[in-house]
């Protein structure tokens, strides 16, 4: 298993991490693996970081693994600029602490246990529930990336760890950013409505 302290190592040392970075630092490339890994940059509070990522969640929704499919398994390949991208001094090191914390969390609490969640034929069903998650995040919300971020972080852990539990929090996480989509878009739907209103009366 993952031990956090590589990732304090690597925060000690590191100046400016790329993707490619992070994926290394996971040792043997894994579909969960990689879904950590944008689940916890989609949370960054970063300007189009929730764009940037949304198409490879996307293309990471497509290839979860499938039970008739052993070579699903295998990681998915992205193209250079992606692997490419760095994120700057700060938020590497803030991004690699957060990783550290994640899996000696995950070492002391996460455990096998409702494993029916992680049953190969319920991969269909995450396939969908990562592709909703890339969908939140790709809009254009306010903090819209976090709860969906959380969700993918827990999905992925969970699938790690074989742990149901944590495949239920990212269920819960996931329901109420899609609660908060909802709540977001009847805000800006009202809001609309009002302003027409406003401007038919002023007879513009």
């Amino acid at each position: 298993m993952i031990q956090g302290q590589v990732f304090r190592d690597a925060a000690l040392r590191a100046e400016s991490i790329s993707v490619a970075d992070l994926l290394r630092l996971h040792g043997r490339a894994s579909w969960p693996g990689l879904l950590l890994v944008l689940a916890v940059l989609s949370t960054m509070p970063l300007a189009g970081v929730g764009t940037a990522l949304s198409l490879p969640l996307l293309a990471l929704a497509w290839g979860w693994p499938r039970p008739a499919r052993r070579a699903a398994h295998r990681a998915p390949s992205f193209s250079d600029r992606f692997l490419g991208l760095r994120l700057g001094v700060t938020w590497s090191r803030r991004c690699l602490h957060l990783f550290a914390a994640l899996y000696d969390t995950a070492l002391s609490l996460m455990q096998r246990r409702w494993v029916m969640l992680r049953h190969p034929r319920t991969a269909w069903g995450w396939r969908l529930w990562i592709a909703a998650m890339a969908l939140v995040i790709f809009l254009p919300l306010p903090l819209g990336n976090l709860l969906p971020g959380i969700s993918l972080a827990l999905l992925g852990l969970g699938w790690i760890y074989k742990d149901g539990i944590a495949l239920t929090l990212s269920l819960i996480a996931g329901a109420a950013g899609l609660a908060y989509l909802a709540l977001s878009v009847h805000v800006i739907t009202a809001l609309v409505m009002r302003v027409q209103s406003h401007l038919a009366a002023l007879g513009l």
